[in-house]
């Protein structure tokens, strides 16, 4: 007999399964090294909530123009589509999924999406549904849409 797998609150709300410590480190890693390289000119916004066209996602980051935030005005749900999403594979979740996901989001206004495969220290960076770049650990990655470099060493240490 098969056990019922038992759904997350956390999973129920993002409609994604909840993050692993690997997940957590690349995640933490990317704000960092991003925010501290790119913070004069975007935004680096971890798990917000947007609803684009009828889509309601959340990704492991958004990246946004720099923005001024009125602090008395908190926004729930951002209806205006971030340049970019950067989804980080979880264990659960197959790389088709993220592709699927990588779609809707360009179907939403996103220019740029990049999917991470933190186990195979890989960056695939989509400037459209059907074109992307692979970059592996050890290289530097390149974003031209959003004009963004990394060294992934400084992501997969």
């Amino acid at each position: 007999m098969q056990k019922a797998v038992e759904i997350s609150q956390y999973e129920l709300e993002r409609g994604k399964p909840i993050p692993s410590q690997l997940h957590s480190r690349v995640q933490s890693k990317l704000m960092i090294v991003l925010g501290g390289q790119y913070q004069n000119q975007y935004d680096f916004l971890s798990e917000l909530s947007l609803e684009l066209s009828d889509w309601e996602s959340v990704p492991d980051i958004a990246i946004y123009p720099k923005m001024e935030f009125d602090h008395a005005q908190n926004e729930i749900k951002m209806t205006t589509a971030p340049l970019g999403a950067i989804e980080i594979l979880s264990s659960p979740q197959s790389l088709p999924e993220l592709v699927s996901e990588a779609r809707k989001y360009f179907d939403g206004g996103v220019k740029s999406c990049w999917l991470v495969l933190p186990t195979l220290k890989n960056i695939y960076v989509f400037s459209a549904p059907e074109t992307y770049q692979i970059f592996k650990a050890g290289e530097t990655l390149s974003d031209p849409v959003l004009g963004l470099s990394l060294e992934l060493a400084q992501v997969f240490r």
